[in-house]
């Protein structure tokens, strides 16, 4: 090795023995930064748009939007998915207004779901700080944190993060959600169309949006958006009104849904090779471990705004 080399990796074993292992790393060589673990948000549409298949673990993501828009149903669909990895998930619910059949329909195991009602902020920060230092949770969720009133004139923006920009600056994904539309049954309203924008994204590129219907009492519709990207990545073909899987055909959209629903062997196989094409192709990082191991010889290192935003709501999403 060169001196220049040796001063470096001098200086790195020095860093790692003052301050512990992972104090200083190689990036292309650290497993922890090579790819970054997700949960899936519940919604196909919303996985996509992020860019990396769901939330990322560890980091901290916040929703905000106006009153009834979606985010608690959103924040459950990821605690239920979560839970089918195996991990454990803290609800903080500071409105006290946590409806457990709701959480049960979207798929929330809500016997292994820690709930927290806290009398005030400083008690639910404790909590927080607490079950996150324990290392023992894959999410947390926050429901909610109080907006500040906006001071702006007309024209101005109208979400305004309380206590300044620290929630802004640490999330590492914001996403701005809000309802567009009614979903119908003949005369009567059974759900919410809702589009998601990705406001901050520091894992992929920021500003996507996605669209998908929430049905009361049910959660994310998760028929429709299988069938719209089956049929997008060619899984599904379409012609017309006609679908064709396999050696089906079904005349309808809702023909073709109602087979999924009964059908649940083949609507997880069709799921998966949704996700499979949604998820982010893994990359080859063989080239970079050798680069980075010449470097020392051979030697180891140790985140569309909408009108009237009432609350916010801040998922932290901790690796086990």
């Amino acid at each position: 090795m060169s001196k220049k080399e040796i001063a470096l990796h001098q200086a790195v074993e020095q860093i790692t023995d003052t301050f512990g292992k992972g104090a200083i790393m190689w990036l292309g060589r650290s497993e922890s930064y090579k790819e970054v673990p997700v949960i899936s948000t519940g919604s196909l549409a919303i996985d996509a748009a992020l860019g990396i298949g769901g939330f990322p673990k560890g980091r901290v993501v916040e929703i905000y939007g106006p009153e009834a828009s979606g985010k608690t149903t959103l924040s459950l669909h990821v605690i239920a998915e979560a839970q089918k990895q195996g991990g454990y998930c803290v609800f903080v619910d500071a409105e006290h207004a946590l409806d457990p059949a709701l959480a049960r329909a979207v798929g929330v195991k809500t016997e292994n779901l820690l709930l927290s009602q806290p009398d005030c902020g400083e008690q639910a920060l404790s909590l927080v700080d607490t079950i996150i230092r324990s290392g023992s949770v894959d999410v947390v969720v926050v429901d909610s944190v109080r907006q500040k009133v906006s001071t702006f004139g007309y024209g101005g923006p109208t979400e305004v993060t309380s206590g300044g920009n620290a929630l802004k600056f640490y999330a590492s994904v914001r996403l701005n959600i809000k309802r567009i539309g009614a979903v119908k049954k003949g005369e009567e309203v059974i759900g919410s169309r809702v589009q998601v924008k990705i406001v901050k994204n520091k894992l992929a590129p920021p500003f996507k949006t996605a669209e998908f219907d929430i049905i009361f009492g049910e959660g994310i519709s998760r028929g429709n958006e299988i069938l719209d990207y089956a049929v997008k990545f060619g899984l599904v073909a379409k012609n017309g009104s006609f679908y064709k899987y396999k050696d089906l055909s079904f005349h309808g959209n809702a023909n073709m849904k109602q087979y999924l629903l009964d059908n649940e062997a083949e609507r997880l196989e069709l799921l998966a090779q949704v996700r499979e094409k949604i998820a982010p192709s893994e990359t080859n990082e063989d080239q970079n471990d050798d680069e980075a191991e010449e470097a020392l010889s051979g030697e180891e290192a140790g985140e569309v705004t909408s009108e009237t935003t009432t609350d916010e709501e801040t998922i932290a999403a901790v690796e086990a």
